[in-house]
């Protein structure tokens, strides 16, 4: 038994061979997932963007609420013409 070398510079087992070996392994997976979130976020920021784009060219304006008839005598009477009828 003493005459036999074990020998095991070369030889390196697969789950420490991380250093050594990265382009067999592919990318992290922490990296998809980072990639695939940032992915996902880009891409619903510039919809969104698109779509405000679009609506500002083609939609009308929105319509405003109509004044009350209290309201409009409010100021007329802020600005001192009175309301017709009194």
């Amino acid at each position: 038994m003493a005459d036999e070398d074990f020998d095991f510079t070369d030889k390196v087992p697969p789950s420490f061979d991380r250093a050594g070996n990265s382009a067999s392994q592919g990318l992290n997976p922490g990296l998809i997932v980072l990639i695939v979130v940032f992915g996902l976020v880009l891409v619903f920021l510039v919809g969104n963007f698109v779509l405000y784009t679009y609506a500002q060219k083609n939609l009308p304006p929105r319509k405003k609420k109509p004044v009350s008839k209290k309201k409009m005598k409010r100021e007329r009477l802020k600005q001192g013409i009175s309301a017709p009828g009194e």
